[in-house]
C-alpha cells in the first residue's frame, strides 16, 4: 500500500506480475473431500452452471485434476489443482420478453439504458429468461452478434443489483467497434458508490489485481493468485456520519471489481450481501449506480456521454443519513 499524497489522495497497489486469465484453483480448506463435479459448480456459481453441465465436462475430459481426467465423484484433496477448458456454451433460444427498459439513448447503431436493481444483464446456461437481454430482444429487432445467441449486444455488464447505465450494440461493426475502446480504456464508466466507514483520504486509486476467493469461489478477491489486472480510482462526494459518498472510475472492468477494491481497503459498499457488512443500510443489494457512461459513436467518431441519476431507494438513503 503507497500513499500518494497523505493529506488528500492515497494510491493502493498489490503488483501483480501476470495476468492469468485461464480456469484454475487450487484446492484449499473446506473445499477438500468435495466431489469433484460439486466443487466445479459452485467455483461458476456466479454464472448459474448447473451440476448437470460439469458432469457432462468432466466426462467429455475438459476438467483435470493435477492433470489427469477424474470421474465427477473423484474426492479433493488440498492442494489438488483443478483445471477447466471451459467448452463454447451451446446454442440456446433466448425469448423475447416484454421487461421495462428506461431507454436513455438509441440510434440505429447502440442503444443505452439505465438498469432498474434486480436485473441480470445476459442470460447462463439454463437461466434463459428475466434478463436484459430478453427485455432488448424484445425491443430491438436487431442485436449484434458478436457474443453468439447467448448474449446478444451485449458489450459489457454491471452486476445484477447494481443500477445505472448500460450500453448494447445493435449491429457487429458497432460491437467491434465499443469492446475495443473498453479495451483501450477509453470508454468512461463513473460509478456512485455509499461505502461503509469515514473515508480519510479525498482521492485516489485501487491498483490490485482480482481473483476468486480460494476460501469462497464464489466471491472474489484481491489475490495474486491466477488473477486479472484490476484498476479503481475514487474521490470522496460527501461524508455521512459514518459513512463516505464517493464518485468511482473504473479503468478495467472485472467481476465485481469495485464492490471487492472497496472491501479491500476497509471501506465495504453498504447493502453489498457478498462483500458488506452485516449492520448496514435498507437497500435490496450494494449501494452502487453506474451513473456516467461516455463513449465514441461507433459510426460517427463523436463522443457521446450519458448520466442518470442516483435510484430512488439510494437517494433515501442518502436522505436519512443526512438527517442524522
Amino acid at each position: 500500500m503507497t500513499e500518494v499524497n497523505q493529506s488528500t489522495e492515497v494510491e493502493y497497489i498489490m503488483d501483480n506480475e501476470e495476468d492469468n486469465s485461464s480456469l484454475e484453483w487450487v484446492v484449499e480448506g473446506d473445499a477438500a473431500g468435495e466431489r469433484l463435479d460439486k466443487y466445479v459448480t459452485d467455483s461458476f456459481a456466479d454464472s448459474a452452471v448447473s451440476r448437470t453441465q460439469v458432469q457432462d465436462w468432466i466426462k467429455s475430459g475438459a476438467v483435470l485434476v493435477n492433470g489427469t481426467v477424474a470421474k465427477a465423484k473423484h474426492r479433493l484433496d488440498e492442494g489438488d489443482v483443478v483445471f477447466v477448458d471451459v467448452p463454447e456454451p451451446e446454442l440456446a433460444e433466448i425469448v423475447a420478453e416484454p421487461i421495462p427498459l428506461h431507454i436513455v439513448y438509441e440510434d440505429e447503431d447502440v442503444i443505452v439504458i439505465n438498469k432498474q436493481r434486480g436485473l441480470v444483464v445476459h442470460p447462463a446456461p439454463g437461466h434463459n429468461s428475466g434478463t436484459v437481454v430478453n427485455a432488448l430482444m424484445y425491443h430491438c429487432t436487431d442485436l449484434s452478434g458478436i457474443n453468439g445467441s447467448i448474449r446478444p449486444g451485449i458489450v459489457h455488464r454491471i452486476d445484477k443489483d447494481t443500477t445505472g447505465l448500460l450500453m448494447a450494440a445493435k449491429n457487429d461493426a458497432a460491437h467491434a467497434s465499443l469492446s475495443e475502446q473498453l479495451r483501450a480504456h477509453t470508454v468512461t464508466r463513473k460509478y456512485i458508490a455509499l461505502v461503509h466507514g469515514n473515508m480519510p483520504h479525498d482521492r485516489g486509486t485501487v491498483d490490485a489485481p482480482i481473483g476468486r476467493d480460494g476460501r469462497d469461489r464464489k466471491m472474489f478477491t484481491v489475490t495474486d493468485k491466477n488473477s486479472k489486472h484490476a484498476v479503481t480510482h475514487f474521490s470522496v462526494i460527501e461524508r455521512l456520519d459514518d459513512y463516505t459518498l464517493l464518485e468511482l472510475q473504473l479503468e478495467t472492468g472485472r467481476t465485481h471489481q469495485i464492490r471487492v477494491h472497496m472491501k479491500y481497503i476497509g471501506h465495504p459498499m453498504a447493502g453489498d450481501p457478498m462483500y458488506g457488512r452485516s449492520k448496514t443500510v435498507a437497500l435490496n443489494g450494494q449501494a452502487l449506480h453506474a451513473a456516467i457512461l461516455g463513449f465514441k459513436h461507433p459510426r460517427t467518431n463523436e463522443y457521446l456521454e450519458f448520466e442518470a441519476p442516483i435510484p430512488e431507494d439510494m437517494e433515501n438513503v442518502l436522505h436519512s443519513l443526512r438527517q442524522r
